[in-house]
């Protein structure tokens, strides 16, 4: 059997680029393939922080329901957007290989701010505890919309910068001169790699779709999204996680780490593990941080957020 797989996508540059990737990837391998824009109610509610919406995947939800419908065949995600419980009937069906997994800051061109007092925008709970964990003096504003938007809206206030993912620009070049690496703050789990979702009882599809996995990406990304699953993260509590797999000696290397909403209190966890560990690991990891203090923070960060 063959048939055209439908990529769903969202309609922004840089979700329009993933799908773009993952088209061309899979027509390499000789599979027809069409694209199909759907907009998501993420993009569509900007006057609102995401947290407060009270979802988790508000960006991928648009394209879940599309795909249950028979609209969509396959959908691309940055997969640190979605959410880590799938819904009924949708699998993971490809893990590509990670791009940079950094932080930046976009700044106007001046840096004296970092050692007095500044106004740093972000939409993330997680880049805001550790901008004020490390810069307590300044001031976070909440900053929304896609990656095109949110650099319009830096240069239309007096912010002194705003923090974005460095693979986001790089992929559709927006990445510009006045930007540093911050390579202190900790990612988002899963951060700088790209997921594609399918129908479980799908089989065509995920057979094209198995070739475009990369082990590795999965593997890593495996472990800092069930790092945040055990804490019960959703995609909101400044929650950050990066696994880094070394071949050398066959280990990876894993940091994490839970703060509190105003970046004073921090737990985290930073050490190397043999790859064997890779399944429980990130369960481990979580456990080990709500030992020391994470149980009470969770409780506390849940009911901030919902007053």
């Amino acid at each position: 059997m063959t048939k055209t797989i439908r990529i769903g996508t969202r309609d922004s540059e840089l979700a329009l680029w993933q799908a773009h990737t993952v088209q061309h990837q899979l027509q390499q391998l000789g599979y027809s393939t069409e694209i199909v824009a759907v907009k998501s109610t993420g993009d569509i509610i900007l006057d609102k922080p995401l947290y407060e919406l009270g979802i988790t995947g508000i960006f991928t939800k648009t394209l879940d329901v599309a795909m249950i419908s028979g609209q969509i065949d396959i959908a691309v995600h940055s997969m640190k957007d979605v959410p880590t419980a799938l819904p009924q009937g949708i699998v993971q069906a490809a893990v590509l290989e990670r791009a940079n997994t950094v932080d930046i800051l976009v700044h106007k061109g001046n840096l004296d701010f970092l050692n007095g007092t500044g106004t740093i925008a972000t939409g993330s709970l997680r880049r805001q505890a550790q901008w004020l964990n490390k810069y307590p003096n300044h001031t976070a504003v909440d900053l929304r919309g896609n990656v095109n938007t949110r650099m319009q809206k830096l240069q239309e206030n007096d912010w002194s910068g705003a923090i974005f993912a460095a693979a986001g620009l790089e992929r559709i070049n927006l990445k510009p001169e006045t930007c540093i690496d911050l390579d202190w703050m900790i990612p988002a789990p899963a951060q700088g790699a790209m997921v594609v979702v399918a129908m479980e009882n799908d089989e065509f599809t995920l057979d094209a779709l198995a070739q475009l996995n990369h082990i590795e990406t999965e593997i890593c990304t495996y472990i800092e999204r069930q790092f945040l699953r055990t804490l019960e993260g959703g995609c909101t509590a400044p929650i950050g996680a990066l696994a880094i797999y070394d071949e050398t000696d066959d280990t990876i290397h894993f940091k994490g780490v839970l703060f509190s909403i105003d970046g004073q209190q921090k737990i985290e966890i930073d050490r190397s593990f043999d790859i064997s560990e890779w399944k429980k690991l990130g369960f481990n990891c979580a456990k080990e941080i709500l030992d020391n203090g994470g149980t009470a923070l969770m409780a506390e960060i849940k009911s901030k957020l919902k007053k």
